[in-house]
C-alpha cells in the first residue's frame, strides 16, 4: 500500500471515529455528523457576507438540471464520464411484476427504467445560464449560487473527492473587462480567506477533466489561455495538496449558447467562482484538528463571529 493511501485511509478513519463522515457502503458517498455541517454552514455565511456586500443576487436550484441544458452547452462532448440521468420507472403492470422478479432474483434491475428529462447538475452554475437569456442591464449581472448540490461519477476511496457535494458559487456575466476584473478580484479575496482561517494555499493554473483525446487538447488550450486557476490546500496530504477553489473565465461560450447578451447587444462574457465547501471543512478538520471547539481563537473568531 502506498504511503498516499495509507494517509487517505487514516484520515477517512478519523472522520469516521469522531462522527464526521457516516458510512454508507459506497466510495464517495457519505453521511455528515452535525460538527461537519456546522462549519459548513459557518463557511458559507463568511463568503456570504462578501457577496452579499458586492450586492449579489442569491438563488437556489434543486440539484437537477433538464437534460437539454447539458447537450446545449457541450458538456455531453466534454465530460460524459461524469454524468448521471435520472431515470424513472413507467411501464405496465407486467413490467412491474418482472421488475420485482429481477429485484428477487438478484439480477440488475435498472433496464426497467426510462431516462427522463433531468439530469443530475454537475456544476451548481449549469441551470442558471437557460434562465438568464436576453440583454442584461448596464454592468451585467452578479449571482450567488448558495451552496447547491452537485454530482460527478467519479467513485473514490479519497475522503476529499465525492460524488455529490456542495459547490457555492458565484457567477458573473457582462462585458468581457468587467467579468475579467471580477474574477482577479475574487482570486485575491478568495486566497485571503482561506489563508485567514490557517490554510497553506497554493494557486495553479488548471483545467478541467475533459475527457478523451479531444479532451486532452481542451485541457492544453485551457491551461494555455490561463482560463481556469485552482487553489489547492492540505487535505490528506501535503505533498499532493487537493483543490478546493476554482476560478473560471468561460469568454463568451455561455453567452452564446443560451442568448445572453451585455447591453451593448454583443454577447456576454461569464466567468464563475466555486468553492468546494465539503472539501474546505475537511482541510480544517486536517489543519486543526476534530474538535472545532478547539481550533485557534482567530478561526473560531472568523467562523463563529
Amino acid at each position: 500500500m502506498s504511503d498516499l493511501k495509507k494517509e487517505r485511509n487514516a484520515f477517512f478513519d478519523e472522520l469516521v471515529e469522531n462522527g464526521l463522515f457516516i458510512p454508507t457502503g459506497v466510495a464517495g458517498f457519505y453521511g455528515r455528523g452535525g460538527a461537519f455541517e456546522d462549519v459548513v454552514r459557518q463557511f458559507g455565511l463568511l463568503v456570504g457576507q462578501y457577496s452579499e456586500s458586492d450586492g449579489a443576487e442569491r438563488i437556489f436550484f434543486p440539484p437537477l438540471v433538464q437534460k437539454t441544458t447539458l447537450e446545449r452547452a457541450g458538456y455531453m462532448e466534454t465530460m460524459p464520464h461524469l454524468c448521471g440521468v435520472v431515470h424513472s420507472f413507467s411501464g405496465d403492470e407486467g413490467e412491474h411484476k418482472k421488475l420485482l422478479s429481477a429485484i428477487k432474483e438478484g439480477e440488475d434491475w435498472s433496464g426497467f427504467l426510462e431516462a427522463t428529462d433531468l439530469a443530475l447538475t454537475p456544476a451548481a452554475c449549469y441551470p442558471l445560464y437557460p434562465t438568464a437569456s436576453g440583454t442584461l442591464k448596464e454592468g451585467g449581472r452578479l449571482v450567488d449560487l448558495d451552496a447547491g448540490y452537485v454530482f460527478r461519477r467519479e467513485p473514490s476511496e479519497d475522503p476529499a473527492r465525492l460524488q455529490m457535494f456542495r459547490q457555492r458559487e458565484m457567477v458573473r456575466m457582462g462585458p468581457p473587462e468587467l467579468v475579467q476584473e471580477w474574477r482577479g478580484v475574487w482570486m485575491e479575496r478568495g486566497e485571503s480567506v482561506l489563508r485567514s482561517l490557517g490554510l497553506d494555499v497554493v494557486v495553479e493554473v488548471a483545467s478541467d477533466p475533459f475527457f478523451g483525446r479531444g479532451g486532452r487538447m481542451l485541457s492544453a488550450s485551457q491551461k494555455q489561455q490561463e482560463l481556469k486557476f485552482e487553489m489547492q490546500v492540505p487535505i490528506v496530504s501535503r505533498e499532493h495538496p487537493t483543490a478546493v477553489t476554482s476560478f473560471n473565465y468561460h469568454t463568451s461560450h455561455f453567452g452564446e449558447t443560451f442568448g445572453i447578451l451585455s447591453n451593448d447587444g454583443e454577447y456576454a462574457h461569464t466567468a464563475c467562482l466555486g468553492f468546494g465547501v465539503e472539501r474546505i471543512a475537511l482541510a480544517l478538520f486536517r489543519r486543526h484538528g476534530m474538535q472545532p471547539t478547539r481550533w485557534p481563537s482567530s478561526v473560531r473568531t472568523l467562523l463563529w463571529p
